[in-house]
């Protein structure tokens, strides 16, 4: 028996458009290596189901520098945050711990560093980035984020 087009909602492919009405999505996470991976998995999963699958590569790349960095510097739980609003895509990492991030290092001057390269990777790759304290409904922490333009 075939299903009618009402009863199969079109799957928004990687060819269409994304919408112009603006999303969020929240992964929490453990403190858990493992984490790395489930949230590049999720958010290829999430930037392919709303049409911005050309984003997906520089997208990944930023949320595992943020991920990463909030499992390997702190000891509690985080979360990914993605958040797509005006032709902006919104990748941030949040984490248990207030303690600002370090600053970024000149990648050709850092070479030799063990620590710094990938928020400067960060703030190469995004249109723009940043980070606050953040303290909502018993939540410490802070929130490192990035932003990717459509274009």
């Amino acid at each position: 028996m075939h299903g009618t087009d009402e009863d199969h909602p079109a799957h928004p492919g990687p060819d269409l458009e994304p919408g112009p009405e603006p999303w969020e999505y929240v992964l929490s996470i453990p403190h858990d290596p493992r984490a790395v991976p489930v949230s590049r998995h999720t958010l290829r999963i999430i930037l392919t189901a709303h049409g911005l699958a050309h984003l997906i590569d520089v997208a990944e790349l930023l949320a595992t520098e943020l991920v990463s960095n909030a499992v390997r510097h702190t000891k509690g739980p985080a979360a990914l945050r993605l958040r797509w609003s005006c032709g902006v895509l919104r990748v941030g990492a949040w984490d248990a711990d207030p303690t600002p991030p370090a600053p970024p290092l000149n990648l050709a001057a850092g070479l030799g560093a063990e620590e710094g390269r990938g928020l400067e990777l960060v703030r190469a790759c995004a249109d723009g980035w940043g980070w606050h304290p953040y303290a909502t409904s018993g939540d410490t922490g802070k929130y490192v984020w990035c932003e990717l333009g459509a274009a």
